[in-house]
């Protein structure tokens, strides 16, 4: 480690006198916990922590405390924790804590009972959420958004958008055969032919190429759309049609970071016109477009519904940000001219059980790089760059330059 980043390095190590009994390192001091949250939405079943995580976490030298009931919601019982080398513990054990592993943003009461000084790893949902960073800050705790992760080869492993996107993909196409009361492939039989389902895919990321290869698997007939060049290749590999207006301004239209532009009102207009012309044939859409920190894009008006035929299907799975949809409600299937609209919320926590496993994993593989080789004792550089990348809050103050101009009431 440079000098630079050593001046940079935290270690959070205590003495026997601030902990409970734990595994003595030597020199006086203990083992550093973490603790694995109950989540306290009630629409949460996803967790922080699966059976193998806990095993990681031991064998790196923390003592391991589970919240009682966290993992009930993936089918995770406390007896699997404590074969796992963990402790079951009360959301009171979260005070001595070191590190804090959750799914969603801590909430105000989950805050006053974390010491300051604690590390908290989540998926923040930072943007519009500016007064929840502050509380965070002011609390004292050094945290980390796992949603910012950087798109980089050394940090695939960690990649939470990734991991959970591809289960809301895949989550997203069974929800719409659901809906669709049809078969999705094509049957023939004695008594006659079932058509196969014609699904469209809107926007080609981790979830919509999940989407497509589970449509295809299931035995649709798929198309896919996507502003990226790159999109196109990778759609076609998957055994799907790529349907978009491919003048220069899609040619250049994907940012280093590998996310989606936003588009130009006169692309957009002719873009639509395709894509309504398409939709208006189909049987499912499925929509997964998201640009970080904007409100979702409307890719699906009204008019577009009208010209779908009844007992269609669309699934919005930007909903929480507004919605590709128009007439998507947040948390509900509604129907609108004979078309049904899927709008469930965290999609991938409908398979919570698949979910958490990815996203435990995710969260132990970014901790380990926290962690010395030399002493196993937790130390965290702050030049390192995939702490630079994740890190909202640390020594009282909003760190992270995306968000700590909004805290001060820049512009």
């Amino acid at each position: 480690m440079s000098e630079e980043a050593a001046c940079n390095a935290v270690a959070w190590r205590t003495t026997s006198a601030t902990r409970p009994a734990g595994a003595d390192r030597g020199g006086g001091f203990v083992s550093e916990i973490v603790f694995i949250a109950k989540e306290s939405d009630p629409n949460e079943g996803r967790v922080a922590g699966s059976v193998e995580s806990v095993k990681k976490l031991k064998s790196l030298g923390f003592d391991v405390v589970v919240e009682a009931g966290a993992g009930l919601g993936s089918r995770i019982p406390d007896q699997e924790y404590e074969k796992a080398g963990a402790r079951v513990g009360t959301a009171a054990d979260a005070k001595t804590a070191d590190v804090i592993l959750k799914v969603r943003r801590p909430s105000a009461q989950e805050i006053s009972g974390y010491r300051s000084g604690a590390v908290v790893i989540a998926i923040m949902d930072p943007y519009g959420n500016e007064e929840a960073i502050s509380a965070m800050a002011g609390a004292g705790l050094t945290t980390f958004a796992m949603e910012l992760m950087p798109r980089i080869t050394r940090a695939q492993s960690m990649d939470v958008l990734s991991s959970q996107a591809n289960l809301a993909g895949y989550q997203a196409v069974i929800d719409a055969a659901y809906e669709y009361d049809r078969a999705l492939p094509m049957m023939m039989t004695a008594a006659g032919t079932v058509p196969a389902a014609k699904i469209f895919v809107m926007g080609a990321g981790v979830a919509g190429l999940q989407a497509i290869a589970t449509a295809r698997r299931l035995g649709a007939v798929v198309s896919a759309t996507d502003v990226r060049p790159a999109a196109k290749e990778q759609v076609a590999s998957l055994g799907a049609k790529f349907i978009a207006v491919e003048d220069e301004e899609f040619k250049a239209a994907e940012t280093a970071g590998g996310y989606a532009k936003e588009m130009s009102g006169e692309y957009q207009v002719k873009q639509a016109a395709l894509v309504a012309e398409h939709i208006a044939k189909q049987d499912i859409v499925i929509t997964t477009a998201l640009i970080p920190g904007r409100p979702a894009p409307r890719l699906v008006t009204r008019e577009m519904l009208d010209s779908m035929k009844p007992g269609s299907v669309v699934v919005d799975l930007a909903v929480e940000r507004g919605g590709n949809i128009e007439g998507a409600e947040a948390g509900k299937v509604t129907e609108v001219g004979g078309v049904r609209i899927v709008g469930h919320l965290n999609v991938a926590g409908r398979i919570a059980a698949s979910a958490s496993l990815l996203y435990a994993k995710n969260l132990v593989t970014f901790l380990e790089t926290m962690v010395s080789k030399e002493t196993k004792a937790l130390a965290l550089n702050m030049e390192d760059e995939l702490v630079k990348a994740t890190a909202l809050t640390h020594g009282g103050a909003v760190v992270h330059p995306a968000f700590g101009g909004a805290m001060r009431g820049e512009k």
